[in-house]
């Protein structure tokens, strides 16, 4: 509601309609999409897969955490939490996020494993008051649900956060500091990161709803060690 609240313009006079043309955001956008690997899409079709034609369960990123891992897959649930300064009064805005970390071992090396992010629902986290139909049609072209490196999606994060200043300057609106990408980034990229493991309770069965999470004291950082001290 704050965010609405400052985001949008209090007069009653229309949006302001987008300047003609530009494409060229849609075109890097589907560039960068179209960068996905054959690992990152099929994995990406295993998460369609999960939730296509299903009722929604209390907790879906957990319910395909748990699909993924009895796939095989190296899945788990990142909880990340941020302190961002602002301002030469050095205002801080604190935030949390959680989204699905995958680990898959290099064909090429057993010694190596690359982190895919899934992401759920990305598109809502780039959504703002009043858009612009320039930026309308940029949301549009961004999937829900995201499979991907970090590399892609900071690109992503990058091209949208400098699209949404554009659209709001052009509202005349203030560029609140959670639309930065330096904010947006510690979504997916904080260095606080807490993994949580996803649990099927055996006595209940398979169903979604009785999943039982248990979060881990494991940091970005410490994984980053234990990579490297494996890589080496």
């Amino acid at each position: 509601m704050i965010r609405d609240y400052i985001e949008s313009d209090q007069s009653t006079s229309p949006a302001p309609v987008s300047k003609p043309a530009p494409k060229k955001s849609q075109s890097i956008l589907q560039d960068i999409l179209l960068e996905a690997t054959d690992i990152e899409t099929q994995l990406l079709d295993k998460v369609l897969m999960y939730v296509r034609g299903m009722r929604e369960p209390n907790s879906l990123k957990e319910w395909v955490v748990m699909r993924l891992q009895m796939d095989g897959y190296e899945a788990s649930l990142c909880k990340t939490s941020w302190v961002y300064s602002f301002g030469h009064k050095v205002i801080q805005f604190t935030g949390d996020y959680d989204y699905i970390d995958v680990m898959i071992m290099n064909q090429n090396s057993s010694y190596k494993t690359t982190r895919l992010i899934v992401d759920m629902d990305l598109r809502s986290q780039f959504e703002l008051a009043r858009p612009t139909q320039t930026y309308k049609e940029l949301i549009n072209a961004l999937p829900a649900v995201f499979v991907g490196s970090e590399e892609r999606l900071d690109k992503i994060i990058s091209l949208l956060c400098s699209a949404a200043k554009a659209s709001l300057k052009e509202n005349d609106l203030h560029i609140p500091p959670w639309r930065k990408a330096e904010y947006m980034q510690s979504k997916w990229f904080s260095k606080n990161c807490n993994k949580v493991s996803v649990m099927l309770n055996p006595e209940l069965g398979s169903d979604a709803g009785t999943l039982d999470t248990g979060v881990t004291t494991e940091t970005a950082t410490e994984t980053e060690s234990l990579r490297g001290a494996t890589e080496a």
